[in-house]
């Protein structure tokens, strides 16, 4: 093993001991810098300089997949910042290295954020209006994702014991296993109480996948599901992917063109707060943002609506002063 591998996996394991970083996390940082150290094929950290790490950033940018599509500038950036964390724990140990500090992150293209306004919640959220348990489940989903801003990650892993529904609150684990208090509103407590109660079922996931054959009640999974591997796999915790599709779902059937997925919700959370006069110290602390700076990309929507309130109540009226 070259002396940067093992370096390498001693990292990791910092990032997962000393940092305490999500798996995630550490999955990302691992594939990152893997691929570095092979594109480089170098094997001593002393080989890495500041000019193979310029030529690096021309070999990301230019990098295509088999279909022509190349990589985002933000994952590009990943990359980057991976190998700066990798330099800064080396400089940390005292191993010979290029600083950390010469390698300076790319600016991310400025992007609007896409957001539901307010009918266009409200037909997403009654587009799933049925009383079956499927229904019923994809109701409360859309729900929780608005009413209390959850990532998906956050939402798939919610199980029934952290959820106090009297007091309309629970906690979730976000991004780097940071915990935060998330609240829910009445409407999402009913839409969760009559998804729950639709449920026979004593499975401790939150969210789990319903199959077409189930006829409305898992209970049957319930009473065979140590009998039937096939039964037990009906059960499971609902993925990322799936909640992306049922979000899609409800919103063509809204009639909404917006290209809707999960986090549009969260900004629709966020953009819904800041305009009905929230702080913005409070948004940041209810998505769990780490830096002010990464909520701030919601106030210049806020800012725009305001500009438009202007210009129909002020501007008008002093035309006809």
């Amino acid at each position: 093993m070259s002396s940067l591998n093992k370096l390498l996996i001693e990292f990791l394991e910092y990032l997962e001991v000393e940092r305490s970083r999500s798996q995630k996390t550490i999955e990302n940082y691992s594939y990152y810098i893997r691929r570095f150290l092979m594109w480089a094929e170098i094997s001593k950290p002393e080989d890495i300089t500041i000019e193979l790490i310029r030529n690096y950033r021309i070999y990301l940018n230019r990098w295509t997949d088999e279909k022509g599509v190349g990589l985002k500038k933000n994952t590009q950036n990943y990359h980057v910042i991976a190998i700066r964390s990798f330099l800064k724990y080396l400089a940390k140990r005292d191993i010979k290295s290029l600083s950390a500090e010469k390698i300076e992150v790319g600016k991310n293209p400025s992007h609007e954020i896409e957001f539901l306004d307010g009918d266009e919640m409200i037909r997403l959220l009654q587009a799933a209006s049925a009383n079956d348990l499927k229904s019923l489940r994809d109701r409360a989903i859309l729900e929780f994702l608005f009413s209390a801003g959850l990532r998906v990650s956050e939402l798939v892993n919610i199980n029934r014991d952290q959820i106090n529904l009297e007091r309309q609150e629970f906690s979730v684990r976000g991004k780097g296993d940071k915990i935060r208090i998330v609240f829910i509103s009445d409407s999402a407590k009913s839409a969760l109480e009559k998804y729950l109660n639709k449920r026979t079922d004593a499975e401790e996931e939150i969210f789990i996948n319903i199959s077409k054959n189930i006829s409305g009640t898992v209970s049957k999974i319930r009473k065979d599901k140590l009998k039937n591997k096939k039964a037990k796999a009906q059960t499971k915790r609902l993925t990322a992917r799936s909640v992306e599709r049922i979000v899609k779902f409800y919103a063509a059937k809204a009639g909404i063109v917006k290209d809707v997925h999960p986090h549009t919700l969260r900004h629709s959370f966020a953009t819904d707060l800041l305009a009905n006069g929230a702080d913005i110290r409070s948004v940041q602390t209810m998505l769990g943002h780490s830096s002010i700076i990464t909520t701030q990309i919601y106030t210049h929507i806020t800012n725009t609506q305001l500009k438009d309130t202007h210009k129909r109540f002020h501007a008008n009226k002093k035309k006809g002063a």
